[in-house]
């Protein structure tokens, strides 16, 4: 068996593969450090390489599948997932990675990979034309980005991504709603999703749910925008005055 070439059938591996495909855990070791010394193979980080493509010089793995290594369970989420699925104007260098277990935040060729941890666990899906990527569903991405708005999407990007998404599932919205079960979210996701009902089909039944779970209490929607905001009484929100409509660009 030409184990180098099993090896870059793959775009990340670890130890515990290269033991399966040689039988031996000595052997696995001297062949790493052998590939690495001629260039063949990268260490990521511990315990995770990837190969190189000769023609290039470059790492076979691309930035979503080394994120997706680093734990058995590790998903992209929040703008990484938008990123993924299409939805972002701008490709960040950083690559946000959901999973049970922590990891701390490390940097390998220009990207800073950093960990978010996960408010609830469904929602998760396989990517169709990568392998080795997963990532969560679309309706779960944009939750999960109203949720942590002011941290890591941002309210305009997050704007620009309802303005290119074609659909949107109501049932699963919900579902994470529910599941996340925060009174805030109701009413910012009720708040924003509001703008796009005839869009995406959403129906009564939708907003009905965000306001029964809405107790008094008013909510930013953007942090730190006090002087700049406005008060939305049908949300209990304090909106931005640069506010956007589903039919406009941003102003």
């Amino acid at each position: 068996m030409d184990l180098l070439k099993e090896l870059s059938k793959y775009p990340v591996f670890n130890m515990e593969m290269i033991e399966r495909l040689t039988g031996n855990l000595k052997t696995a070791y001297s062949a790493i450090n052998r590939y690495m010394k001629k260039g063949y193979v990268v260490k990521v980080r511990k315990n995770i390489y990837s190969p190189v493509d000769l023609s290039t010089g470059l790492i076979i793995a691309n930035r979503y599948q080394i994120a997706c290594a680093l734990r058995k369970d590790a998903y992209l989420s929040h703008h990484s997932a938008l990123e993924y699925h299409g939805l972002s104007n701008q490709v960040f260098n950083e690559v946000y990675v959901s999973s049970k277990s922590r990891f701390n935040h490390f940097e390998f060729q220009g990207i800073h990979y950093k960990y978010v941890a996960p408010k609830i666990n469904e929602g998760v899906i396989t990517a169709k034309n990568t392998l080795n990527v997963r990532l969560t569903d679309i309706e779960r991405t944009f939750v999960d980005s109203i949720y942590q708005i002011n941290k890591i999407t941002g309210y305009e990007e997050l704007a620009n991504a309802f303005e290119a998404v074609q659909y949107l599932n109501e049932d699963k919205l919900l579902e994470y709603l529910n599941a996340y079960d925060i009174q805030s979210l109701y009413q910012k996701s009720g708040y924003i999703l509001e703008k796009y009902k005839d869009k995406f089909g959403l129906t009564d039944k939708f907003f009905d749910t965000c306001k029964s779970e809405m107790k008094q209490g008013v909510v930013y929607l953007v942090d730190g925008s006090d002087r700049d905001s406005k008060y939305n009484k049908n949300w209990q929100v304090m909106e931005p005055v640069r506010s956007y409509n589903a039919d406009d660009d941003i102003v």
